[in-house]
C-alpha cells in the first residue's frame, strides 16, 4: 500500500516504485477522463512530456475502456523554433508515446515554430477555453519548475501561454534527460502554459518520480511557498494529488508525522 501524507491541502502519495507510481496516476486519470465524458459526451486533457512521465504514459496507453475518440489532448510546452519533426520536440513526444496509439479525438499541438508567436499563444488559449480541460498532468522540474514555468515563477499572471527565457538549470536537465548532446544545443526559449493555466482544470495529477527530483520535492513540500520555487504553489491546491516514489521522497522528514509543512 502506498504511503499517504498531507501537506496544507495537497495529498501526498508515496508509491513502492517508478512503474506502481505510474500505473495509479494512469488509472486516476482514466477515472477523472470516463466521468468526464459520461457526464459532458466528451472531456480534454493537458499531459506533460519528459522522462519522468514514461511509466505514466506506459500505463496510460494500455488502460482499457477509455474513450480516446471523445477525448482531446494538449500539452504544455514546446521550444522556440523547434519543428515537430525534431527528436526533441514535445509535440512528436506526445504522438508517439501516446496519440499515435491511443488514437484520441484531436491532439492540439503547441507550435513552438509558428511563423507569429503571438497569434499563435492567441490561438492555443482559444483552444483550452474552449475545451475547458478536466485535467492537468504534470511534473516537477529539477530547479521546482512547473512546465517552463523557471524561478522565479508568476503565480498570478491573466496570460495562459507566455514566451520565456529558460533557466540554464532547466536546460541543463534536458541534457541530462538525454535530449541534446550538450547545453549549446538546447534552446533558450520556450512557449509555456503559464501556471494559472495548468492549475486551472478541476484534477491536477503531479507525478515526480526519480531521485532527480527529490532536492525540489522537499522544496516544494517543507520549504516556504515562493516564486523561486514555482511547485510550492502545489500544497494551496486542494484540488491536486502528487505522486511519489521512493527515490522522489527520500529527502522528506517522513518519521514525523503523517502531515508535513
Amino acid at each position: 500500500m502506498p504511503r499517504t501524507l498531507q501537506c496544507d491541502k495537497l495529498p501526498v502519495w508515496i508509491y513502492g516504485s517508478n512503474a506502481e507510481l505510474g500505473q495509479a496516476a494512469a488509472e486516476d486519470l482514466a477515472r477523472i477522463l470516463r466521468s468526464a465524458v459520461a457526464a459532458r459526451g466528451e472531456a480534454a486533457v493537458i499531459l506533460a512530456t519528459g522522462n519522468s512521465q514514461l511509466s505514466f504514459m506506459q500505463a496510460l496507453r494500455v488502460i482499457p475502456d477509455i474513450a480516446w475518440d471523445r477525448i482531446s489532448v494538449f500539452h504544455m510546452d514546446e521550444y522556440l523554433g523547434m519543428s515537430d519533426r525534431h527528436p526533441a520536440s514535445f509535440r512528436r513526444y506526445i504522438r508517439e508515446k501516446l496519440t499515435d496509439v491511443v488514437r484520441p479525438a484531436a491532439f492540439y499541438g503547441l507550435q513552438g515554430d509558428a511563423a507569429d508567436i503571438e497569434q499563435e499563444m492567441d490561438r492555443y488559449g482559444a483552444l483550452l477555453a474552449e475545451h475547458q480541460p478536466v485535467a492537468c498532468v504534470l511534473g516537477i522540474g529539477e530547479n521546482g519548475h512547473l512546465a517552463f514555468n523557471d524561478p522565479p515563477a508568476d503565480f498570478a499572471t491573466p496570460r495562459a501561454i507566455q514566451l520565456v527565457s529558460m533557466a540554464e538549470s532547466a536546460r541543463r536537465q534536458q541534457v541530462g534527460e538525454g535530449h541534446f548532446a550538450t547545453l549549446g544545443d538546447v534552446p533558450t526559449q520556450a512557449l509555456t502554459l503559464t501556471i494559472p493555466a495548468l492549475l486551472r482544470p478541476a484534477h491536477v495529477l503531479a507525478v515526480v518520480p526519480e531521485a532527480r527530483k527529490a532536492a525540489a520535492v522537499r522544496a516544494t513540500l517543507e520549504g516556504p511557498l515562493t516564486p523561486d520555487c514555482p511547485a510550492s504553489i502545489l500544497p494551496t491546491c486542494a484540488h491536486a494529488k502528487l505522486y511519489l516514489d521512493p527515490d522522489s521522497a527520500a529527502l522528506l522528514k517522513l518519521d514525523a508525522a503523517p502531515a508535513i509543512r
